[in-house]
């Protein structure tokens, strides 16, 4: 996670839990004017759209106070949904035995995408199992993480 991500997380975590949700993670996007920030929230019960536009509307204002992103940019927020991405060694471990699908910076194995099953976390390294193969990526070595919904 970058600097200024680990940052917002930091400085949008209480405003986010004080609506009585949790900030599960969140991506900044940067492409001049058309820059992306977005959170994802979630909650036990569930996410709404009404918590949204909540959590929207406090974001916002906590960003304007604080303007920690000089340029312009679009607010997103939303549930991590079914295929929800994953940021944190905490939330990798509790999906051990789900398949995840993980975009690499630098390649492990020759590949920067690798879908496989999560079999451990040690600290920051992630145990993926990937076509039989058990292979050992650095959390920071990962440049998006998603969790491979079931039907």
């Amino acid at each position: 996670m970058a600097t200024l991500e680990r940052k917002l997380v930091e400085m949008l975590k209480a405003p986010v839990e004080a609506l009585g949700h949790k900030l599960w993670g969140l991506e900044y996007i940067q492409a001049g004017k058309h820059s992306i920030l977005r959170l994802y929230i979630d909650n036990e019960k569930g996410i709404f759209i009404e918590d949204c536009a909540e959590a929207s509307r406090q974001v916002s204002a906590v960003m304007d106070v604080e303007d920690p992103i000089s340029t312009e940019y679009t607010l997103e927020v939303s549930s991590p949904g079914v295929d929800r991405p994953l940021f944190t060694a905490e939330q990798y471990q509790a999906y051990i035995g789900e398949t995840v699908k993980v975009q690499l910076t630098m390649p492990v194995a020759g590949s920067r995408n690798l879908k496989g099953t999560v079999t451990g976390v040690d600290g920051q390294m992630l145990n993926l199992s990937v076509d039989g193969n058990e292979l050992i990526v650095a959390l920071d070595n990962i440049r998006k993480g998603n969790l491979i919904a079931k039907f």
